[in-house]
């Protein structure tokens, strides 16, 4: 039978003129309707085979495709979220039937799960993805309806200071201190940390590797391994065979735990996640005078432009420039000198807040500590 009913939906099984067998769903309960759609495919399809139109395609044929052609990609499973998510909505739908109407009406869906525009604005970066390949690469459609994204908030980058970072290794237990304290001295992904062999590491030359696959660009990273990086890893020899962090003699798989958040409450550290501890290393480096290429470099970024969003936190060789318009005489003399104490004398917490440091001529606030290796904070050293 060309029509046949899995539970309340109808669905067509039909030969096209071509020999190709299509199995589709017609999307409705009433078989009026089913019979209406199914009259109308095979009326399609023999002029696709006879006269040479461009055959109707699926989302779901775009979603195969997509998934053989992108095996390469870091993100993989997180598009296969994003389609397992979709798939509701748009499960044997026409791609020329999927309109911005449409696109829409799955925005408001998705955020009235209560997520923010962030989450959603991921989802529909992966149906625009999809639904341009159909146009630019495929052939499959003349063109692709457009996709509003969602306004998202400019978000400060979430780093630590180095006296927070001490306090958060010393909250937590040693496997996973050791973990962060080579994330804070490497700036390496947990994915990349948790991953990591021995074969990757060097012990004699002080560094590791990643290799293309592993990394989320697809390009390989060398990792120099620091003072406080050797330290760290060297006292892991012999604990595991093949990974260089374990945990009771098996890999460590997870790190966001329990015992982490726990460790974050006890520090007094607030809205902080694993992948911070690599927002501090970039600012660190950034704030210690390391040149945007060579973290760019360091941190195995693609673009340039992703390591810019800690170039605001140095204004090193600015200050020169600044300095052209120093002395023009334009300072207000103070009105009432004797409740205003000057600068020098300010408490450290009212001259630089959120740094305590006092800033000195020629260096950055954020640069005290330097020098104090974090590896000495872990108690269990």
């Amino acid at each position: 039978m060309s029509l046949i009913k899995r539970g309340n939906t109808w669905w067509i099984n039909i030969v096209a003129p071509n020999g190709e067998r299509v199995r589709r769903t017609t999307g409705t309960g009433s078989k009026t309707e089913a019979q209406e759609y199914h009259d109308k495919l095979k009326a399609e399809l023999w002029r696709i085979a006879r006269l040479g139109e461009r055959p109707r395609r699926t989302w779901n044929d775009a979603v195969v495709r997509w998934l053989n052609e992108q095996g390469h990609k870091a993100t993989l499973e997180t598009d296969k979220i994003h389609f397992r998510w979709l798939d509701p909505h748009l499960n044997g739908r026409l791609l020329d039937e999927i309109s911005r109407a449409h696109i829409d009406r799955i925005t408001q869906a998705k955020l009235s799960e209560g997520v923010t525009n962030a989450t959603v604005n991921r989802m529909l970066e992966i149906l625009r993805a999809v639904l341009r390949k159909c146009v630019t690469a495929w052939d499959w459609l003349e063109r692709a309806p457009h996709v509003r994204m969602l306004k998202e908030p400019v978000r400060r980058i979430r780093y630590l200071t180095r006296e927070e970072a001490k306090a958060l290794l010393a909250e937590l237990p040693e496997h996973l201190a050791d973990l962060a304290a080579v994330s804070l001295a490497t700036g390496l992904r947990r994915a990349n940390m948790t991953g990591l062999l021995w074969e990757q590491v060097d012990l004699g030359k002080r560094r590791a590797w990643i290799h293309p696959d592993q990394a989320k660009a697809r390009r390989a990273i060398a990792v120099p391994l620091n003072e406080d990086a050797m330290a760290v890893v060297v006292r892991q020899v012999g604990k595991h065979p093949t990974h260089v962090f374990s945990f009771r003699g098996r890999p460590i798989r997870q790190v966001s735990t329990k015992a982490w958040y726990l460790a974050l409450q006890r520090a007094g550290i607030a809205n902080f996640r694993w992948h911070d501890l690599r927002h501090t290393w970039a600012s660190w480096h950034v704030q210690d005078g390391t040149p945007i290429p060579v973290l760019q470099e360091l941190g195995g970024w693609e673009s340039v432009e992703m390591v810019r969003r800690y170039a605001h936190l140095t204004a090193d060789h600015l200050a020169p420039y600044a300095d052209r318009l120093g002395g023009q005489g334009i300072v207000p003399p103070c009105r009432d000198p004797g409740n205003r104490p000057a600068a020098e004398t300010l408490p450290v917490s009212d001259a630089v807040p959120g740094t305590g440091a006092v800033p000195q001529s020629g260096t950055n606030p954020a640069q005290t500590g330097k020098g104090k290796g974090l590896a000495a904070a872990n108690p269990l050293n």
